[in-house]
């Protein structure tokens, strides 16, 4: 990947600041250094330390990123919602883990882009999952194609500037229409779920009730951290797990059978295209046959 970046302040700069202002990273300008034509002005490359004099322009080369041998491919099919040559969005179904790990290393969704970006010939063969979901939620899912767009990504999720929304189907009745649940989120013990202690990480979930059934309420919600299984621990700590939820002891009679989470939306500013960017996953056919039920 190559992009030309231009001096627009009206003294010279080192190329150092021009680089990271255009977001990358330390460790990524450390990388390019070690390679004498990642920097280049009119074709002739330049030092490291090179100032940047007023209106000069410098093409900045990205190192092409090999695939991880430790990961297998998989040809098996992923639903793409948009793609271009910086950005992925998939609409990952309910029951396909995110990332290898002990239990699938085989076929998770890492494994299939990892086929799909050979199939399709792709330069860069290390995909970085940017919006991580739990093996059962469904939804929308955003992967950074490179080095760069990965670097942008997470600059965004520090910045709490990329929005998430879920839709969610809990046990009983919400009582108020829009609400925060501002309460701590920590490991118990040795276990795999989480529970609102004292001694966990300050975690912050907005709702807003969008359809009351006759047990359970429909609602949308907007993480303000990321914590592990955080709209899991925080219903269910208001006394309204999730449908399905067996972890959390959710009801398991409710025509759902795993938790009724889904990433419905997500949007951000893409940094390449200088616009904003918005996907929708349409609702999966197990939360919307609870929905139309309405029970």
């Amino acid at each position: 990947m190559r992009l030309e970046w231009k001096n627009d302040e009206q003294q010279p700069i080192s190329l150092k600041k021009l680089v990271t202002e255009h977001g990358v990273s330390h460790r990524m300008y450390q990388t390019l250094k070690e390679n004498a034509a990642s920097f280049q002005i009119q074709g002739q490359s330049i030092p490291a330390n090179r100032e940047i004099e007023p209106k000069e322009v410098v093409t900045v080369t990205f190192p092409p990123e090999a695939a991880d041998p430790q990961v297998t491919v998989s040809h098996e099919p992923i639903d793409i919602l948009y793609e271009d040559d910086n950005w992925l969005v998939i609409n990952k179904p309910a029951g396909l883990t995110t990332v290898p790990g002990p239990t699938n290393s085989t076929d998770t969704l890492v494994n299939r882009i990892k086929g799909h970006l050979i199939d399709e010939k792709a330069i860069d063969l290390r995909p970085h999952i940017i919006t991580r979901l739990d093996r059962f939620t469904s939804g929308v899912v955003l992967v950074a194609k490179n080095r760069l767009a990965n670097s942008y990504a997470n600059q965004q999720l520090a910045d709490k500037t990329i929005d998430k929304r879920y839709l969610a189907i809990v046990k009983g009745q919400v009582a108020d229409e829009h609400g925060i649940i501002d309460l701590p989120i920590g490991r118990v013990d040795d276990h795999f779920y989480r529970e609102v202690t004292e001694q966990g990480k300050s975690s912050k979930t907005e709702y807003w009730v969008k359809k009351r059934l006759q047990n359970a309420t429909v609602v949308e919600v907007k993480l303000h951290t990321g914590r592990t299984h955080q709209i899991r621990v925080h219903f269910t700590h208001q006394g309204k797990p999730l449908l399905g939820d067996e972890l959390y002891h959710g009801p398991m009679n409710s025509g759902i059978e795993r938790q009724a989470l889904h990433a419905e939306s997500l949007k951000f500013v893409d940094p390449f295209q200088k616009q904003t960017l918005e996907f929708q996953a349409p609702i999966p056919a197990d939360m919307q046959t609870v929905m139309e039920e309405g029970k």
